[in-house]
């Protein structure tokens, strides 16, 4: 038998994941559906949406999945403890009782996150606190030490969530958040976060299957995204092995090496032939971008242009568009306003009904300024700026116009 080890340690060799259990991956307000058509595709079952979360079924290898492709996911989180605490001391005895020493061994290091709310428990730092004290009194009691607490880079990253009385303790499987992709090599003054950026492209409806085009497209994290989509190459391919599941007990590797294998052998299998460009009038952040997409080797497949977005046209052919123009943090509301009436006569000029629109912004007064109505509207966070993501479709002439001729046809 051939023995596995990482780090020194004796790893398991057979699968270990056939049992489910429930999950929670994280995202960001907005992007629930599309998380949860992810999730499907990793084989995970029960979906259930939340509030900036989807809650779902699976076992050890939907995880390793869902972190390593999930696109639209920030974190995956396992519960493992679910109880009521009416008092601090109550809570400080259920969290001792927990078999810790089952779950990580003494010498690892752990962190909690916590979040609390209703009347028990009004300070979450206090609730982390009591936590904090009742798993280390009991590694103390058995083995005559504890383990120790790091705030960046733990071992084990603990989530505390108490709403009034519900306690539910969970494990974070990724550490870092996903959507630190590893790809950056370079930044703009405000990058757009990449879940978002890839929650956009999936929101529009891309299928890969026409042109992709960014006219304002700063270092370039909508067209990267694109590319891998297009590519099919994982969320995750560039982060390397930074899991925090790689250091949980029941950590299989030969498991996660297929689900990687299995993923990693589509890439570049698809059949895209479409074009994916993006612009800038920012010279400087463009060269970000060639940066990045040099490093992700993706450079080849993006064309970038520098100058104006109303001097430049898409791609030929049918194309969508994507876009994060400015959100008035930089440059005057005045030519904020102007912007945006600028967009929407580029938008009439030059793009037509071979191009869809999609934008997301801010700045609700500047989008009026676009002067077209929006035939969707999306309501989502940048951080925590409250955006929509606004989606126009562009006609040759009136809409109306157009409409009267499809009746005409509809009627010969």
């Amino acid at each position: 038998m051939i023995i596995q080890k990482e780090n020194g340690k004796v790893l398991p060799t057979e699968s270990t994941s056939q049992a489910k259990f429930k999950m929670i991956a994280k995202t960001m307000m907005g992007l629930e559906e599309v998380l949860a058509d992810e999730l499907r595709e990793c084989g995970a079952t029960d979906i259930e949406l939340l509030n900036r979360a989807v809650a779902f079924m699976g076992d050890m290898k939907v995880l390793y999945r869902a972190n390593y492709t999930c696109r639209t996911a920030l974190a995956i989180l396992k519960p493992f403890a679910e109880f009521n605490a009416v008092s601090d001391q109550d809570l400080y005895d259920k969290v001792y009782q927990i078999r810790w020493e089952k779950i990580m061994d003494v010498d690892c290091t752990f962190m909690i996150d916590s979040t609390t709310s209703g009347e028990v428990f009004t300070h979450s730092y206090y609730a982390a606190l009591k936590t904090k004290d009742a798993i280390v009194d009991r590694f103390r009691r058995n083995f005559g030490k504890r383990p120790s607490i790091d705030t960046e880079n733990a071992d084990y990253k603990f989530n505390l969530h108490i709403n009034d009385t519900h306690v539910t303790l969970l494990m974070n499987s990724s550490g870092e958040s996903l959507h630190k992709r590893g790809y950056r090599q370079g930044v703009g003054v405000a990058p757009m976060n990449e879940v978002l950026a890839a929650g956009l492209i999936k929101l529009a409806g891309w299928k890969c299957d026409c042109n992709f085009y960014d006219p304002m497209c700063g270092s370039g994290t909508l067209l990267i995204e694109a590319a891998m989509l297009a590519n099919h190459i994982p969320a995750q391919y560039y982060r390397g092995d930074n899991f925090a599941f790689k250091r949980w007990k029941e950590f299989n590797i030969l498991e996660w090496k297929s689900v990687k294998e299995s993923e990693n052998r589509r890439i570049g299998q698809g059949d895209f032939d479409c074009e994916i460009w993006g612009n800038d009038i920012d010279m400087a952040v463009l060269q970000q971008a060639e940066k990045n997409l040099e490093y992700t080797k993706l450079h080849k497949d993006v064309m970038l242009f520098h100058g104006s977005f109303e001097d430049q046209e898409p791609p030929e052919g049918r194309t969508l568009i994507v876009t994060n123009p400015p959100y008035g943090e930089r440059i005057k509301v005045e030519d904020l306003n102007a912007l945006y009436t600028k967009l929407g006569d580029t938008f009439k000029r030059l793009y037509g009904e071979r191009c869809e629109v999609w934008l997301i912004t801010s700045d609700f007064e500047a989008m009026k300024h676009i002067g077209l109505k929006p035939s969707r509207k999306i309501a989502l966070l940048n951080g925590s700026l409250d955006c929509r993501l606004l989606n126009f479709e562009l006609y040759e002439g009136s809409k109306k116009a157009k409409k009267n001729v499809e009746a005409e046809e509809n009627l010969q």
